[in-house]
């Protein structure tokens, strides 16, 4: 039997703070009455910010960040189009995968897994499309499985330089709530978030941000859909309600992890995972280990993914972690299993909280049979966390949202 608190360090889920879980904790409503509509308007105003847009339409759909994935597609494409994905992870992978189930036809960048979106050859490639055949290019902002961060504006820049017509969608679902996203200023025409990150809430909404091109687009695209039909969901958004039962409690604690972002402030929220993400990764190297991203410099503020030594099964130090110590890591996704395991430092998330996760690391590691030095890690990210000033690694020109 396990005793004391279960610890989550996997980037998603996250942690559901106890004021967001009790927010949910309300009687059902009726979801057309005009203290619904009020709720959902809060709750739209409140995303707004946290995408950086004010041109965009919010659209909240009941499912995931992979119904939102999908919602991009179906609303503002046409069967055959032709679309641009970098593939350098899992979910940037899965990605295109479900471009082509759809029917689209799909033009892949392959780049190492643990390096960014590849902006040079999308440029070149977007160079080459002289009569406009690519209609969109799919960028993941944060690719979970590897840890790593993408220059979104640089893309923009790609496609401005170009003079390229194509759409920009962006998977933000493991940055968006933690790290600076600005949909307006980097030109995103539409972006998706999940509930489930660094909105602190359990799994169930995918989050839409649809500017003005996508909308513009959706009038001609050609795609079935029903249920994730971004037309009717803003169109019953604007009246004030959804145009099916929406999942009510959710939204409730949406509206108080909202507020909570808030109250702290975005730019501080960004500042903090940038400490707590600096932290861990010097606790890393400390232990002699690598992280999958190939330079500080795009390694993820909200996951870091880990490379255990030679010889070490990560699948065991999970196991470890899991039925010793009550801690949950990520595992390798793809090609990576075995080979890494993840530490999730996004949400509702502290200093103590991550020297606790390269704690329970450093022992899962030793108990795997890795030679790491224990204690180690630790003392190398509280002296980043004893630091009160913020550490200089936040000052990363493609993460910082120009002025307004």
């Amino acid at each position: 039997m396990q005793t004391g608190t279960a610890h989550l360090f996997i980037p998603g889920p996250t942690n559901i703070p106890a004021d967001v879980a009790r927010a949910m904790i309300v009687p059902m409503q009726d979801h057309r009455a005009p203290c619904f509509a009020r709720l959902l308007e809060e709750v739209r105003d409140g995303l707004r910010p946290v995408f950086g847009t004010s041109q965009a339409q919010i659209a909240l759909l009941p499912g995931s960040g992979t119904a939102g994935w999908e919602a991009a597609i179906t609303n503002t494409l046409s069967p055959g189009d032709k679309v641009l994905v970098a593939r350098h992870g899992h979910f940037s992978a899965l990605w295109a995968e479900m471009a082509m189930a759809l029917g689209l036809e799909v033009e892949i960048i392959d780049t190492a897994w643990g390096a960014p979106c590849p902006v040079i050859e999308i440029g070149r490639r977007l160079g080459r499309d002289r009569h406009g055949a690519i209609k969109a290019v799919f960028v993941t902002h944060n690719e979970t499985s590897t840890g790593v961060t993408s220059d979104v504006a640089a893309v923009r820049a790609a496609l401005d330089t170009s003079f390229h017509d194509a759409l920009l969608f962006v998977d933000g679902v493991s940055s968006i709530g933690s790290i600076p996203f600005a949909m307006d200023a980097w030109g995103v025409d539409l972006a998706v978030a999940g509930s489930q990150k660094g909105l602190m809430c359990p799994a169930g909404l995918g989050i839409v941000a649809a500017g003005p091109r996508a909308l513009a687009a959706m009038d001609g695209a050609g795609m079935v859909r029903s249920f994730l039909d971004l037309r009717a969901m803003l169109s019953a958004h604007e009246a004030g309600s959804f145009p099916f039962t929406p999942p009510s409690q959710l939204l409730h604690g949406l509206r108080a992890a909202l507020e909570r972002l808030h109250a702290e402030g975005l730019d501080t929220v960004h500042a903090r995972h940038n400490r707590l993400a600096s932290g861990i990764r010097a606790g890393v190297e400390a232990l002699g280990l690598r992280i999958m991203a190939g330079h500080r410099v795009f390694a993820s503020d909200t996951v870091t993914a880990i490379r255990t030594p030679q010889g070490i099964d990560a699948r065991a130090v999970i196991e470890i972690a899991r039925r010793r110590y009550n801690t949950q890591f990520g595992s390798g996704l793809g090609p990576l299993a075995g080979r890494v395991f993840r530490i999730g430092h996004l949400g509702d998330l502290n200093e103590g909280m991550c020297l606790a996760a390269l704690g329970v690391a450093e022992l899962s590691l030793r108990a795997a049979g890795a030679a790491v030095p224990l204690g180690a890690g630790v003392a190398a990210a509280q002296g980043v966390f004893a630091d009160p000033e913020p550490v200089a690694e936040l000052q990363r020109p493609f993460l910082t949202i120009a002025a307004e």
